[in-house]
């Protein structure tokens, strides 16, 4: 079946586009660098862009780990890695700390990252300025004059009509004290482990037609106010039913039988790790 396909899928030229376009973002973190998506056999939505970014990166030599969600065995998780092992034949795992390329939607393992370690982030929306702004001519004349105004007016606003800033996920981060970037819909939970992150970052928009990164090591600050500071999802006093663990994203659930409300660790293959005991 492998013999069907080039090596992961997408021409060889395509890959160099692609590659070129990641170079660019990497070399002026959180600046969105415009590509040729190309078309895949999953729809346009369902991760295009980062599995664009991870066909691209790929190599024989590569472990890949495929998240959707906290998952590694959701639908679309599932979806991507058989795609991937049909055309490259890499070994893909689980285990957060044996995989040398993640691809990711919605969350940033809990597992810290490695710096041999790259991370790709699926992307529906990469423009953190569409909410106010429709007009893309507009909106790059704004991140060229540094004008953010209209972010901090949209954050003032919920702080007005809610007394605390709403944003349950995708919430505005200012990279390199330069560029506002949207840093995909991962929870506030996940924003402070870009920061000064060991690992190199890569965001895909393959709708949008996107590339942007953040290197390592580079300074990642969530949008706040001096007197309202940022305030990520916190858990007191909760723990993971499964393995106990604290001071991480939790899912909260109900169980119907017993009417009991219970947490859960989000990223499943972190909870595994904790309940078989193997250390980070």
């Amino acid at each position: 079946m492998r013999t069907q396909y080039n090596f992961a899928f997408l021409d060889e030229g395509s890959k160099r586009e692609i590659r070129r376009a990641s170079l660019k973002a990497i070399a002026i973190p959180g600046y969105q660098v415009p590509f040729a998506s190309r078309e895949l056999p999953i729809g346009r939505g369902w991760g295009t862009g980062g599995l664009q970014l991870t066909l691209s990166l790929i190599g024989k030599s590569d472990v890949l780990k495929v998240i959707d969600q906290g998952s590694d065995e959701s639908v679309n998780a599932v979806s991507i890695k058989k795609l991937i092992d049909k055309t490259t034949g890499v070994p893909t795992v689980d285990a957060t700390q044996e995989a040398t390329l993640i691809q990711s939607r919605h969350r940033i393992p809990e597992i810290p990252l490695k710096p041999e370690q790259i991370l790709v982030l699926q992307v529906p929306m990469p423009e953190p300025l569409r909410m106010y702004e429709s007009s893309e001519l507009e909106t790059k004349r704004l991140h060229g004059e540094k004008d953010y105004s209209g972010a901090w007016l949209m954050l003032f606003e919920q702080i007005m009509k809610y007394r605390s800033v709403s944003t349950g996920a995708d919430h505005p981060v200012m990279v390199h004290d330069r560029y506002v970037m949207a840093p995909s819909p991962i929870p506030k939970f996940d924003n402070p482990k870009m920061n000064f992150s060991d690992a190199l970052i890569l965001l895909g928009a393959g709708r949008e037609k996107k590339i942007y990164a953040v290197p390592p090591y580079t300074q990642v600050v969530s949008l706040a106010f001096d007197d309202v500071p940022f305030e990520p999802e916190s858990f007191p006093g909760k723990s993971c039913k499964q393995c106990g663990a604290r001071d991480v994203f939790m899912d909260e659930l109900y169980h119907q039988e017993m009417d009991e409300t219970y947490y859960q660790c989000n990223d499943t293959s972190y909870c595994l790790a904790r309940m078989n005991q193997q250390s980070f």
